[in-house]
């Protein structure tokens, strides 16, 4: 019995698989004939082999676009500079998004009526501003048998929010910490 390193005896390991490509280009498109578009390029529809030639002659791919249209439709371009366009289309409508931006808010079961109001007009403020606030009640050690008095800390400061935010989820004990999710009445301003 051979004794190697433990979780190395598992076999040969699968082939690699290499990542497919998004579209079929020149040699792998299988249509008999397909609908030719692209700039330079006469729109209409082309037997394969001489759709595929006509990309050839101009130093380009052919590129299968809408595989299920019948014929399939095949665009003349660069296939590099093609998916290139797509990455930086992709970023941008990505980097358009919006992002929810969430400001935590942490008090303790015994927070005196000064902190309170202090935390209060922070969380007025993000509220304002478009962000949602998460507030939480921290339980350390023993304090967990005043979970009670978190709870209504929580709901005190949701009554405090009325004006500016809504409630989306009301105190909710996880672990040592109890939650309550408040989110902006309208759309924020920025």
């Amino acid at each position: 019995m051979a004794l190697g390193k433990p979780g190395f005896n598992r076999g040969p390991r699968p082939p690699f698989k290499k990542k497919e490509a998004e579209h079929k280009i020149n040699d792998f498109i299988r249509a008999p004939e397909v609908r030719l578009v692209g700039d330079n390029v006469e729109v209409g529809i082309y037997p394969f082999r001489e759709a595929y030639a006509i990309a050839q002659a101009q130093d380009l791919d052919l590129v299968e676009i809408s595989p299920n249209a019948v014929p399939p439709v095949c665009r003349v371009i660069d296939y590099n500079k093609f998916i290139y366009e797509q990455k930086k289309k992709m970023k941008e409508i990505k980097s358009n998004a919006k992002q929810t931006v969430i400001k935590e808010i942490r008090f303790g079961p015994n927070t005196n009526e000064h902190d309170f109001e202090f935390k209060l007009k922070h969380a007025i403020k993000f509220l304002e501003s478009g962000e949602k606030v998460r507030a939480y009640v921290h339980f350390k050690g023993r304090a967990i048998v005043y979970k009670e008095q978190g709870e209504i800390l929580l709901l005190k400061f949701a009554q405090a929010l009325e004006d500016v935010g809504k409630v989306e989820q009301l105190p909710k004990l996880e672990g040592k910490r109890m939650f309550l999710t408040v989110a902006p009445k309208n759309a924020g301003k920025k």
